[in-house]
């Protein structure tokens, strides 16, 4: 198998932190997102829709999509799984990544991608131009303020989001947490039980 990625950027981020939980190393090659190599034509062979990461199977076909690459990764190599230990959990933690990647990920995109001249002409991700919308990234920040709120909330009175073990929803709540700082817009001091969660997400991966 072999895995390209890009270090620095989120959704790259959320396998990397799955990979170093269970101690597992993949061959892999960097695609620099901030020297525009995802539209390259050796990349557009790999991934049409100039997106990363993506997990070559030894087969030959490929996996583009976040969860879906934890996921398998996750089946290969089950010890320290971060999906659950039973249909039940691995449920709630799918639905967890799920709402994270709409509430939290995509508000942060918002801000980002509409309100930072380095994406004008390119307001979402992969090969489709469109201009950006200054309205999207006030609506972002807003959206995102919220999220932190709710996730406060819910944190309030637990460890870990699922069971009492570290999941794949642990790691997508620190990463989109960590994304937030890319628009100067990190969970506030008020808020104890994320921050709390944050720090021992961040201990128990060993960050």
């Amino acid at each position: 198998m072999k895995l390209y990625t890009f270090d620095p950027a989120p959704n790259p981020r959320r396998v990397a932190l799955m990979l170093k939980y269970k101690g597992v190393e993949l061959a892999s090659e960097q695609i620099s997102l901030m020297e525009g190599a995802q539209f390259s034509e050796a990349f557009k062979e790999v991934n049409p829709r100039c997106t990363v990461p993506v997990l070559l199977l030894d087969d030959g076909q490929r996996l583009c999509d976040v969860i879906a690459i934890c996921s398998y990764l996750d089946h290969q190599y089950p010890e320290k799984t971060v999906f659950g230990n039973d249909a039940l959990e691995r449920a709630q933690i799918l639905g967890y990544c799920h709402r994270f990647f709409l509430e939290g990920f995509s508000a942060v995109a918002e801000v980002l991608r509409n309100g930072n001249d380095n994406f004008k002409g390119r307001a979402l991700p992969g090969t489709l131009k469109l201009e950006q919308i200054p309205a999207l990234a006030e609506r972002g920040s807003k959206r995102l303020t919220a999220f932190f709120e709710d996730m406060n909330a819910e944190l309030e009175n637990r460890r870990f989001l699922v069971g009492d073990q570290l999941s794949q929803a642990d790691i997508d709540l620190l990463v989109a947490v960590e994304f937030s700082g890319w628009v100067s817009q990190p969970p506030s001091t008020d808020h104890l039980a994320l921050q709390r969660h944050i720090e021992l997400v961040r201990q128990t991966l060993g960050e």
